[in-house]
Order: C-alpha cells, then structure tokens, then sequence
C-alpha cells in the first residue's frame, strides 16, 4: 500500500515538474519573441525615417530637373517663335514683292489688249477696202474676159490639171523605172551576199556504197556455202551486192540510199563479228535498221541546231531526218533544206524581216518529200498538211505552199523561201536530172511489181534490170509463181518506158521457226 502510494506520489510529481517547466519555456519564449518583434519595429521606424529623408531629397533634385527643363524649353520656344517670325515677315515681304509685279504685269497687259484690239479693227478695215477692191477688180475682168467668176475658176482648174497630170505621169514614169532598177540592184546584192555568207558544198549523190574487207577469205564467208549468206542478205535488204575482182572490198548498190544504207552497215557489223550465216545475218539487218532510225533522229537535231531553229515537235525533227535519205535531182534534199533555211535567214536579214521564221520556213519547205513516196499527193501539199497538223506558224504553212508557186504568196517570207529555194538548186553541180529521172524509174518499178496481191517485198536491183519479188507462201503457190511472174512482166511491158530488159525473179520461201526452252 505504502508502495503504490509512492509511486502515485512519484507520477504526480513527475507530471508537476513537466507542467512547471513547459509554462517556464513559454514564457521565455514570449520574452525572446517581445525582445525580437520590439528590435523589428525599431528597425522598421529607422528605414520609414531614412525613406522620408530620402524622397524629400529626390523630390527637391526633381523639382530642380523640372524647373531647369521648363527652362530650356521656353527658351527653345522663344528662339524658334522668333525664327518664325521673321520667315514670315520674310515671306511677306517678297509676296507684297510679287504682287507689285504683277500688277505691273496686269497694267501692261491691259495696254497690250488696247492696242491688239485696235490693230483688229485696223486689219478688219483694211479687209473691207480688199474685198471692195478685189470685187472692183472681179467685175473687170468679167467684163474685159467675156466669162463669169465660176467659168473663169473653173477654164484655170482645168488647164492647171492637165499641165500637172502630164508632169505627174512623166515623174511617175521615172521613179518607177528608177526604183526597178534599184530593186533590182539590191535584189542582186542581197542573193550575193546570201550566197557569198552561205557558199555551201556540194557532192554528188551515188548508188553504191563500197565495203572494205578484212581480208579475201572474208568474200567467201560472205558468199557462204551455196550461196545463202549472200542470198539471205540481199533478200532481207533489197539491195545488189557485188563481189568481184576487187581485192578486199565489196560493193553495196541500190538507188535506195536507206537500203544501202542498212546493208552496208548490216555488212560491217556483220564483218566485225566474224560469225556470218542467215539468223546472224538477219539479227544484223535489224540491228542496222534500228540504227538508221537513230541516225535519222540525229540528222534531225543536227539540222535543227546547224540552223537554229528550235521547238520543232518532235515528229517533224524525225521526218525531216529521214531527207537525209532522199534526194532530188541528185541533191540531198536535207543539205538542200538546211542550205535554203541559210540563205532565206540572210536574205531576211538584209530586208528586216524575222530572221528566224524565214528559216524555220526554209528548212521545212521540203518536209513532204520524206514521205511522198509512201503517201499520195505532191511534195507541197504533204509538207503543208504535215505543217498544219503539228501546229505550225501559218506564215511558214503558206511558205511552204507557195514556195513551188501552187498558191499565191502571202507574206515576205514565203517569197523569199521561193528566192532560196531557186538558188540552192540553181547552183551550179547542186542537182543532175538523169539521177532523178532514173530513181523515179526504179521507184515506179518497186510500186508496180509491188500492188499484186500476195506480194511482201519487191526490190528493184542491177540498176534496174532486175525485180526480185517476194511473195507470201500461204498465198501464193508454186503453180501461181509463174503465173504471177508473167503477169508482172506483161504489166511492166505495158506501163514502164526502159531501156533493155528486166529480169522478173519471184522468190517463194518457206520456214519454220521454234525454240528450245
């Protein structure tokens, strides 16, 4: 009991002691944080009192700056107020200036319009006195000619108009004459400056192409055995091979330059391989067509760029290439075209006229014969279609028209394609008739002995003592050959003028062509 009681005594002891020292620590803690917010308000009323110092201190040095701007600022304004005025006494001084000029000026301008209006009326009696004089006058001569005013105007009309027609047509006479022989003149000099600037090479057109042989053995692997090497080639291309004495070469002949072309370029491939039988040769042949088409392109663009002429559509680029392969009168038809587009370009340049037109005009006048022989109608008319159709300037479609006079020239520049077109084939060695005369004739050889029915290929070959005609084998029979070989020949009796004979050779060929896969 004694000890539980101690124990009591013990915790409330404990617990007194706590109580006393937590209020003693408050109460400390009050005093330290009185002594602490007692030096803030110190602290705070010494900053408030240094503040008010201060702002008085900056008040009365703001004041001062206002004071001294205030200043300044009327003193500006006083200066300039009185620059102003004196501008304006200034300005006022020279308008009373002018003012006083021009009254001065109003007043003597006054005494002017005085005397002008007496000089009117001066001038309007002296007119009076002159009409009066001229009617005193008038009726005189009435009476002394016998003829009224308006016989008289009209018998002096009269004889002044047959003296001036007279002079007139005589005047007329001589500047036309005169202006004739300068036109001619200067006709004459512009195509010789034409020429002179232009002074193209000719080079007569050929029918055979040579080409020249490694060596002799290669004749007979040309040849091959029996023959068909040399067969096969002239077949697929149309063309006359001639082998003869000739050491080391060949000679390509056709008067089909495309051919010719193709076969000899067909050959050289073909020689530069080494390996030369009938499925070479015929993977050969359309190799050099491929490259005659390139060719033909180029040739194009070359005579594009060689005259300038640019944005042709790229058809007719191609079509006038193929006159690489086409002559005319023995004239490359191409160097023809590009020379004519030369000459009409310099002849337009000496008249002013527009120099590029006139040769775009030039070098597409001939365009139609690069394909007037696989379509009907003339040259002209085929150019001018194919012009129309790829959108060509009007001026270079009647150039082109007109340049063979078909139809009337409408601008310049179609008479002067017209001009260079007679020079460039007027030159002298630039065409020869018998060279064309005798193309036509082989031309008109192929066409005939072509039209049968059944017919795939006919060549004209041996300068035209010789057709070789291929036929289709599932249409034409062996039986039929001969018929149709006679046939033909009777034709050609009856519709072609030539000298000697000509050999109809009809071929008929079968094959058969598989792969092995």
């Amino acid at each position: 009991m004694d000890t539980t009681l101690a124990i009591i005594l013990i915790v409330v002891g404990v617990l007194v002691g706590v109580a006393v020292g937590f209020i003693s620590g408050m109460t400390y803690r009050k005093k330290v944080a009185e002594r602490e917010i007692g030096s803030a308000e110190a602290e705070a009323t010494r900053i408030i009192n240094e503040a008010i110092r201060g702002g008085e201190s900056r008040k009365k040095e703001m004041l001062l700056e206002a004071k001294d701007e205030i200043h300044r600022s009327r003193t500006e304004y006083e200066k300039e107020v009185k620059e102003r005025r004196a501008e304006l006494s200034k300005q006022e001084r020279r308008l009373q200036q002018k003012e006083e000029a021009l009254d001065k000026k109003l007043e003597a301008f006054e005494r002017k319009e005085e005397d002008l209006a007496r000089k009117v009326q001066r001038v309007a009696e002296t007119q009076a006195e002159a009409d009066r004089i001229k009617a005193e006058q008038l009726e005189t001569l009435e009476r002394i000619s016998q003829l009224t005013q308006e016989q008289a105007r009209a018998y002096l009309l009269k004889s002044v108009e047959d003296e001036v027609r007279h002079d007139t047509a005589l005047k007329i006479k001589e500047i036309e004459s005169q202006l004739k022989d300068e036109a001619d003149e200067k006709a004459r000099e512009i195509l010789a400056t034409a020429i002179q600037r232009c002074a193209a090479d000719h080079a007569a057109e050929v029918t055979v192409s040579v080409v020249p042989l490694p060596n002799d053995e290669m004749k007979g692997r040309i040849i091959g055995r029996e023959g068909r090497n040399i067969r096969t080639l002239e077949t697929i291309t149309g063309v006359d091979l001639i082998i003869d004495d000739t050491p080391e070469a060949i000679t390509v002949s056709s008067f089909d330059p495309v051919r010719r072309e193709i076969a000899r370029l067909a050959l050289e491939k073909l020689i530069a391989d080494g390996r030369i039988h009938p499925t070479r040769i015929e993977d050969m042949v359309e190799k050099a067509r491929r490259d005659v088409d390139r060719t033909i392109r180029e040739e194009g663009e070359r005579a594009c760029y060689e005259t300038g002429v640019h944005n042709l559509n790229p058809e007719l680029v191609r079509i006038l290439g193929r006159q690489k392969y086409r002559t005319s009168y023995g004239q490359n038809v191409l160097n023809h075209s590009i020379e004519v587009s030369h000459i009409a370009g310099l002849m337009a340049a000496e008249l002013g006229v527009d120099v590029m037109l006139a040769k775009r005009a030039g070098l597409l006048h001939d365009l139609g014969k690069a394909i007037d022989h696989e379509v009907e109608g003339s040259h002209v008319q085929l150019g001018a279609d194919l012009a129309r159709k790829y959108k060509e300037n009007p001026v270079v479609v009647n150039a082109i028209e007109a340049h063979h006079g078909d139809v009337e020239p409408k601008t310049v520049i179609a008479v002067l394609v017209q001009a260079a077109d007679a020079v460039s084939a007027a030159r002298p060695g630039a065409r020869r008739e018998n060279m064309e005369n005798y193309i036509r004739r082989l031309q008109k050889l192929e066409e005939l002995t072509g039209s049968y029915p059944g017919v795939e290929k006919a060549y004209a070959i041996q300068a035209g003592r010789e057709v070789r005609i291929m036929v289709k084998p599932e249409v034409v029979t062996e039986d039929n050959m001969i018929i149709l070989a006679r046939d033909i020949a009777k034709k050609i009796e009856a519709e072609l003028e030539y000298p000697g004979q000509i050999k109809v050779n009809v071929i008929r060929e079968t094959k058969a062509v598989e792969y092995a896969k």
